[in-house]
């Protein structure tokens, strides 16, 4: 008798941990499907805007510009230089999304590139191509400020010490 309640309780045990891994498995594609939604729409959103940007610049720099004189020419120029860089910026973040949806297809997407833990759900909501977890994020922002800082102080100090010669 002992054997057979021994043998029940480790069958409840391992129908538990199959529905258990079930519910799991089940909550993962879930939330699989729901990023790689969110990443996709996001990819359409900025493609549209980048192509959208790039047919305005286009129709811009198609206009005539022989009656502008050179301050107005100049602010064009200044609005155009502009307009490049938010399609350049809009590219790059194009980009990382793309990276981000290879990264979900071979399923180390929401894993940081750091520690390996799990990227935070709302961090991934707010920023969908983040590869760091917020931790090692601000860690890597502290060591890249502290490098900039040492750089500077070096840099003056040499400026300082070669014009004291």
């Amino acid at each position: 008798m002992v054997t057979r309640a021994r043998v029940n309780v480790e069958g409840a045990a391992g129908i538990m941990a199959t529905t258990k891994s079930t519910k799991v498995a089940a909550g993962k594609t879930s939330r699989y499907n729901e990023l790689k939604t969110m990443l996709e729409e996001r990819r359409r959103e900025l493609l549209s805007e980048v192509q959208g940007k790039i047919r305005d610049v286009r129709a811009e720099g198609n206009k005539e510009r022989d009656v502008l004189d050179q301050g107005e020419s100049s602010e064009v120029d200044i609005q155009e230089d502009i307009e490049f860089a938010l399609i350049q910026m809009k590219s790059e973040t194009l980009n990382k999304i793309n990276e981000a949806l290879r990264r979900l297809e071979e399923g180390t997407y929401g894993n940081c590139f750091e520690c390996g833990d799990e990227i935070a759900e709302a961090r991934l909501r707010a920023l969908p191509f983040a590869v760091r977890c917020k931790d090692c994020e601000e860690a890597r922002e502290t060591a890249e400020q502290r490098e900039r800082m040492l750089a500077r102080k070096s840099g003056s100090s040499a400026l300082f010490f070669d014009m004291s010669n």
